[in-house]
């Protein structure tokens, strides 16, 4: 083995430019990382900046350097879509034939029967929307009646907003575990989930309560090292995006700042051959919700934080930063973007990175990681790691 530990962050949303095939998804143009330091004046970030990112594409404050600390590089999707599911899941190795379904006119009336039937109660909504905006204009109504809302969005997912005062938190759960179990067959979603909010009339707001339910995933990386008998610790939502399945540990942090205290900790003291880490506040704060400057602040924070998780690193271990799509804040779309995700791979027993270039599938980081520790051959991707 060339490294006994392969930690993966993953910036959730961070794009680095559109894919080739961004006409089919409403994404041309765009660029979550360019586009977000253009609209604020410029990114500080010294430590991506310094591994190679301003290489990899146009990025304003930050640029290229000829003697990148990282081997960088980008790479294309080759699932359809542009969820967080499909993204992690072609990382760890899945390279999904179809896409999963999306409802850009609301879900179809037999599984809104279906799902009131096995709740109780009506529901309102049943539109795709923002879910900051959803909750002000049904709010009144759910807090009013007890149903709760249901929305969606151009991803492959069915959003149940519900307030914590109307109906508790376990109940919550529970009607989102009877969702999961309806939503199969043809319109299996990615992912269900749980929307909690708080507030009172005009000013409603979502709290960290949230949960995923997503869909079970296929044999990956994360189970090819369980059943190698090598542990695998997971922080943020990766437990949720993989069922659990193959994870050995893990920290259930829900905002940034929390998942980079975790990853530190981790980084230093886990014996886990694979950290896999979700950084989502980038996506689902600022990308979701047009906003370059939280986008930009929440970069450059995470960029002040890398020096430490640098500096922890044993010398026998490989750092991949990357992204599982885009979600460029700048669009008119508050939507995810296709895009490619940056890719970063630092070693201490590397000197100077040199360019991996475009990668075809996000699969060449599990098949990096099986071919390092002597797993038997994933279906997709090529690995990378003599050039490492």
């Amino acid at each position: 083995m060339k490294f006994e530990r392969v930690i993966v962050v993953v910036l959730d949303g961070v794009g680095a430019g559109e894919l080739p095939d961004a006409n089919l998804y409403g994404d041309v143009g765009s660029n979550t990382l360019s586009h977000t330091a253009e609209a604020v004046g410029g990114l500080v970030l010294p430590n991506m900046g310094a591994m190679g990112l301003g290489n990899i594409t146009p990025i304003l404050g930050v640029p290229p350097t000829e003697t990148p600390t990282a081997c960088y590089g980008k790479m294309r999707e080759a699932s359809p879509g542009k969820d967080t599911i499909t993204g992690h899941w072609e990382m760890a190795g899945v390279v999904l034939p179809k896409a999963f379904p999306t409802y850009p006119n609301g879900f179809p009336h037999e599984i809104i029967t279906a799902f009131e039937a096995a709740i109780g109660t009506k529901t309102l909504g049943n539109i795709p929307a923002s879910g900051t905006v959803i909750i002000q204009a049904l709010g009144d109504e759910h807090c009013r009646t007890g149903y709760p809302i249901v929305y969606t969005s151009a991803d492959s997912v069915f959003q149940i907003a519900m307030h914590e005062a109307i109906i508790p938190l376990a109940r919550q759960y529970e009607i989102c575990t009877l969702a999961r179990e309806i939503l199969r067959g043809e319109h299996e979603v990615g992912r269900v989930i749980c929307r909690p909010f708080i507030g009172e009339s005009g000013n409603y707001k979502r709290t960290q309560a949230r949960r995923d339910y997503p869909v079970m995933p296929p044999p990956t990386i994360l189970t090819a090292l369980h059943d190698s008998g090598r542990k695998v610790h997971a922080i943020g939502k990766i437990y949720e995006i993989f069922q659990g399945q193959g994870i050995s540990s893990w920290a259930h942090t829900t905002n940034n700042a929390d998942h980079t205290t975790a990853l530190l900790e981790a980084v230093q003291n886990s014996e886990s051959e694979l950290i896999f880490a979700n950084l989502e506040d980038f996506d689902m704060l600022y990308g979701h919700r047009n906003d370059p400057q939280g986008m930009a602040q929440a970069l450059e924070t995470w960029d002040s934080h890398l020096p430490a998780i640098l500096q922890a690193l044993r010398p026998a271990d490989l750092l991949i930063i990357t992204a599982d799509h885009g979600n460029d804040p700048t669009t008119p779309s508050t939507d995810h973007s296709r895009e490619y995700p940056f890719l970063l791979a630092y070693s201490p027993q590397r000197e100077q990175g040199i360019c991996l270039g475009n990668r075809e599938t996000y699969a060449d980081i599990s098949q990096t990681i099986r071919t390092n520790f002597r797993l038997p051959k994933g279906k997709f991707g090529t690995d990378f790691l003599n050039d490492l």
